[in-house]
């Protein structure tokens, strides 16, 4: 297939230039409409390419592979992503350690790739979660047995943990409570963090599935599927059923645990994790050399909801919980700043919808007040990874107004490359439950990559 794109200033490219990475077995569809949605944005003038993420590092095996999905986190990065921007912008370890910046982390899949490829990192997420998937995700794989704590749990009686959640028993059965209750203040109850820690993830997955909510759906949700689900537990014998779940998850953790040390990641780099920090409002310290990052989704931005079950199981309280979701972007009361872009005006005077106006100010003001603050402390690459949005069907293009605002702070954009979306796990729907109109999801996922001047 031979088609041209225009790139900046009249450049043309075609989509069989080298640093395009398709498989030979693929049918091409993939490329087909990679390019379909680049010819979409007639706006741009900026050098896009299409490139297949998944295909062009041969480092990672699978996007799941090893802890890359040790948790279905939302609108988490692929890690062929990180991957591909150290392997191709970054000097290698050997010669110079870098550190990598990512202040939108989720999941941490940017420090867990670059700990593979040598570098220094500091990852930021006002979700305190992090913590917990990144530490985990890093472990080396400990020797330890469901039958070890089955036995404890039947041999001592370990002091209950109740979650100081109000609504727990909207989102518990009350037969579950006692043996979850139990288990949580066993694991808990470990002396050491790491003792503790292999245990968090399974059991946060256990615990979920013995809830009124569906876990196929990343928000608190009790759906017909999810009723269903407790009432076949309730005339089982569920207690069996828990601990089988438990020990199944616990052996999947063990195996992603043993396929990431596969890879050697490096154990000597630095690496500095603040989770539960408000990002739009706190500063570097230092200078990094590169920012990795994937901003919220604009039409998708309150992750908080999302892991709100664990964080109540790990600990945290109804104050703390609320607290956070506050800071998130729909909600926190924004610092304007001067956007310098004509397409963010010309996009947002086409918007009639008082609300919709505010939460596309409210994201971009927030979003790049962040970015502005924190690049000037960024020594030499911007890498960042948006998704296309629709208000009101009209698609925003987000990454152009990213590019014009950052190039008018004095960096220069290099290319934005465009990958196909291959699977999405988070707010699908045929059509927009808010507006009622048909859901128009965006098909690709940008990455900019922008130079210092």
């Amino acid at each position: 297939m031979e088609d041209v794109i225009k790139g900046k200033q009249g450049k043309l490219l075609t989509t069989d230039q080298n640093i395009v990475h398709y498989s030979s077995t693929s049918s091409g569809m993939e490329n087909v409409s990679a390019v379909r949605n680049i010819k979409s944005l007639q706006d741009s003038t900026y050098q896009k390419i299409p490139i297949l993420f998944r295909q062009a590092v041969n480092d990672i095996p699978s996007t799941t592979h090893g802890t890359f999905s040790v948790y279905q986190y939302p609108a988490k990065f692929i890690p062929q992503v990180i991957a591909y921007v150290l392997k191709h912008y970054v000097p290698p370890a050997d010669n110079q350690r870098s550190i990598i910046f990512d202040p939108f982390a989720g999941h941490g899949t940017t420090g867990i790739v670059a700990r593979v490829y040598g570098h220094h990192y500091v990852l930021w997420d006002l979700n305190p979660f992090l913590s917990i998937i990144h530490d985990t995700a890093i472990m080396k794989p400990p020797k330890v047995f469901v039958s070890d704590l089955l036995y404890d749990l039947t041999r001592s009686k370990p002091d209950e943990f109740v979650p100081r959640w109000k609504n727990l028993e909207y989102w518990f059965p009350e037969e579950f409570l006692p043996l979850l209750e139990r288990t949580w203040g066993y694991v808990h109850s470990l002396p050491t963090y790491q003792e503790q820690l292999v245990w968090y993830i399974p059991l946060i997955k256990v615990t979920r599935y013995f809830s009124w909510a569906d876990e196929k759906v990343h928000k608190l949700y009790k759906s017909k599927r999810s009723k269903k689900k407790i009432k076949d537990l309730l005339e089982s014998d569920w207690k069996k059923k828990f601990f089988i779940l438990l020990e199944r998850e616990l052996s999947t953790l063990l195996t992603k645990l043993q396929q990431y040390q596969a890879l050697k990641p490096h154990d000597d780099v630095n690496a500095t994790v603040k989770s539960g920090i408000d990002v739009m409002e706190t500063c570097l310290d230092s200078e990094v050399d590169v920012m990795i990052t994937s901003p919220p989704y604009l039409q998708a931005q309150e992750y908080i909801r999302s892991t709100k079950m664990a964080l109540y199981w790990l600990g945290y309280d109804d104050h703390q919980v609320q607290a956070l979701s506050k800071k998130e972007i729909p909600y926190r009361k924004f610092e304007p700043i001067n956007i310098h872009s004509d397409l963010f005006h010309k996009y947002r005077s086409q918007i009639k919808d008082e609300h919709l106006v505010k939460l596309f100010d409210c994201y971009f003001h927030s979003v790049l007040g962040a970015f502005t603050t924190l690049s000037k402390k960024v020594t030499s690459l911007l890498a960042i990874f948006v998704s296309p949005a629709t208000i009101r069907t009209r698609q925003i293009p987000i990454d152009d107004i990213f590019i014009q605002h950052l190039e008018a702070l004095g960096w220069k954009h290099d290319v934005t490359y465009i990958d196909t979306i291959k699977a999405r796990s988070m707010f699908e729907a045929k059509v927009n439950p808010a507006s009622g109109l048909q859901d128009k999801r965006m098909e690709t996922e940008h990455l900019i990559i922008l130079k210092k001047e």
